[in-house]
């Protein structure tokens, strides 16, 4: 039971019986009590005064008075001008340890019936997966078991771009300089094999750019005029006509990245219920683009091309069919959304898009809404903030993008240094330790990034990431560990973890239970706003609970018996919580660290 909703109802029955009127849950305001005052809920009396016609003070005691005689859950309360300060018993808070220790899935919301699609990743198959891509997959990933945690039906989806100009660019460069090579015979992972082409052909279009400026074309037309450009360009137009070798070679290329993408997403622990291609997608938007002709919304110019004019809704005119009737991003967007929503029957569909793209959605879901789909409403941009390194920001061009694979190999290899250097797991086999520091480097990458609140832009250091003692998921995962070490050393001994009716509550224990109490609300509180980093952090502010408490608390060496079985209890459902939390974002602890 939440303690609002409790005292919020005996407050109800106060009412009623001492001035013979329903209050309706407006005039029930429940709080939180003040850290500066004793309690732990406080009623705001103001909204009662109409009915029990006297001053805040006396209609704050009044009401006390009442709650205490006729409820056994009211420990005491005090009065501070209109607020009613109310100290809820031991043997309340026992019942709540009881009910948290016996929940299944502590945490997991009942089921609401609404659907909710989630599309997130969606990669070019032109090069590899990037720092950014990981907090876009770390992102999705854990806001729809956030999502699913609120009881909601979730669908993930990945859109991969898998056609266009850089497409053509890595095909074309691997054809001229690539001798045939391939995943298997180079022992390179699919996706950076093509990356590699696609690098290999932006320095030969520099090369072919300076030759040519060099030969007096201006500046501003040599990359234009490039040979290798025009044939990546011609190459293209093959491709949109169906040439049977262009659509083989790039059949062929985008399988190994394929591949490779899947090794990546296997590592991260990402999965998609459906993966949409941009191949089978691009023209789906066209026909929607003759609909809204024939109605008028939207505009042909001279040279053929089509616009939607939004400028009497204070945006720009967006462009939406090219004068040789190509598509354009925001055709396709319109053609998937219109998909989804005619596949699906969805409540909310969420897009976790990059910050810099918040102008197209807001230009997407306009668009919509004058084609007559009021669906529009539920569409929602997760709209998160760029990730930045020490040395500042990632640039593809200069070569400081951090490969994501390269990245959490060498989150694995710093957790195995660092955990190596502690000395602790010397006794554990040798394959429970490789599993060990691929779960601590994961749990660092995966905490730092979901930590910040998506829409905040943030610095990525992983140093200070992987740290066993500040706000990290290192921090976390060892706490987990102590624990459930705690609970072996107690199995060995013979003791176990019970919840005895007699045994008193220490304050900081009750803390505790109040801190556990709330973590439902905080999952709530986390689905509304789409944020991961609400978890992450009560997941610390948990974990810190405990690693107090154990300081202070004798536990496992306790010489009464009842408390002793009961503060094993308390730390059970403390690891329970945790797992629970962390498994929200991707993160599993271990049982020994």
């Amino acid at each position: 039971m939440i303690p609002e909703i409790f005292i919020g109802n005996i407050a109800k029955e106060a009412v009623k019986a001492l001035y013979g009127v329903e209050a309706d849950d407006k005039m029930i305001k429940v709080e939180s009590t003040n850290p500066d005052f004793e309690g732990d809920v406080t009623l705001v009396v103001f909204p009662l005064l109409r009915m029990s016609k006297k001053a805040p003070e006396a209609t704050a005691t009044e009401i006390g008075e009442y709650i205490k005689a006729n409820d056994k859950f009211i420990e005491n309360f005090n009065v501070v001008k209109g607020f009613l300060n109310i100290k809820l018993s031991q043997e309340y808070w026992k019942n709540i340890f009881v009910e948290i220790s016996a929940a299944e899935n502590f945490g997991q919301l009942p089921a609401t019936g609404k659907s909710v699609m989630i599309e997130f990743s969606s990669p070019n198959t032109n090069k590899p997966l990037h720092l950014g891509h990981i907090r876009n997959n770390l992102l999705g990933w854990s806001v729809s078991r956030l999502l699913e945690a609120n009881g909601h039906n979730v669908i993930r989806v990945n859109l991969v771009n898998d056609r266009g100009i850089h497409i053509c660019k890595s095909m074309l460069a691997w054809l001229k300089m690539g001798n045939g090579e391939t995943p298997q015979s180079s022992g390179i992972k699919g996706d950076h094999l093509v990356g590699k082409y696609y690098v290999a052909f932006s320095n030969e279009l520099k090369k072919q750019t300076k030759e040519l400026i060099e030969q007096g074309v201006p500046a501003e037309e040599a990359e234009k005029q490039a040979p290798i450009l025009k044939e990546a360009q011609a190459m293209l137009v093959k491709w949109e006509q169906g040439d049977p070798e262009v659509v083989e070679l790039w059949k062929k290329m985008n399988g190994w990245v394929y591949e490779g993408f899947d090794k990546t997403y296997s590592r991260l622990g990402i999965s998609f219920h459906k993966t949409y291609y941009e191949s089978q997608t691009y023209l789906l938007g066209k026909a929607l683009v003759q609909e809204g002709l024939a109605k008028g919304i939207f505009e042909t110019h001279e040279d053929g091309s089509v616009w939607c004019d939004l400028t009497p809704d204070g945006l720009d005119k967006k462009l939406l069919l090219r004068g040789d009737g190509t598509s354009v991003y925001m055709t396709q967007d319109l053609g998937t959304a219109h998909q989804r929503f005619a596949e699906y029957t969805l409540d909310e569909h969420i897009y976790v898009v990059g910050n810099e793209q918040n102008y197209h959605f807001q230009v997407l879901k306009l668009i919509l809404k004058k084609l007559g789909f009021d669906w529009s409403d539920y569409i929602y941009h997760l709209s998160y903030g760029m990730v930045e390194l020490p040395e500042g920001k990632m640039k593809s061009r200069e070569g400081t993008v951090v490969d994501a694979d390269d990245l959490v190999q060498d989150m694995y290899a710093t957790a195995k240094e660092t955990s190596l250097a502690l000395g602790r797991l010397d006794d554990m086999p040798e394959a429970e330790r490789e599993e060990l520091f691929e779960m601590i480097g994961q749990g660092a990458l995966k905490y730092f990034i979901l930590k910040v609140d998506p829409r905040k832009t943030m610095l990525f250091d992983p140093k200070e990431s992987i740290d066993f003692n500040g706000n990290t998921g290192p921090f976390i995962q060892y706490t987990h560990a102590r624990i459930r070490s705690i609970l072996r050393k107690a199995a060995e001994r013979g003791f176990a973890p019970a919840i005895v009716s007699e045994a008193t509550l220490l304050p900081k224990e009750v803390e505790i239970i109040k801190m556990l109490n709330i973590y439902p609300q905080r999952v709530k509180e986390a689905g509304d706003a789409h944020s991961p980093a609400v978890i992450a952090n009560y997941a610390y502010d948990l974990a810190k609970e405990f690693s107090q408490y154990y300081h202070d608390t004798t536990i496992l060496n306790e010489e009464n018996g009842a408390l002793r079985d009961q503060r094993l209890a308390l730390i059970e459902v403390i690891a329970k919580v945790l797992v629970n939390a962390m498994d929200i974002l991707g993160i599993k602890l271990p049982e020994r660290m």
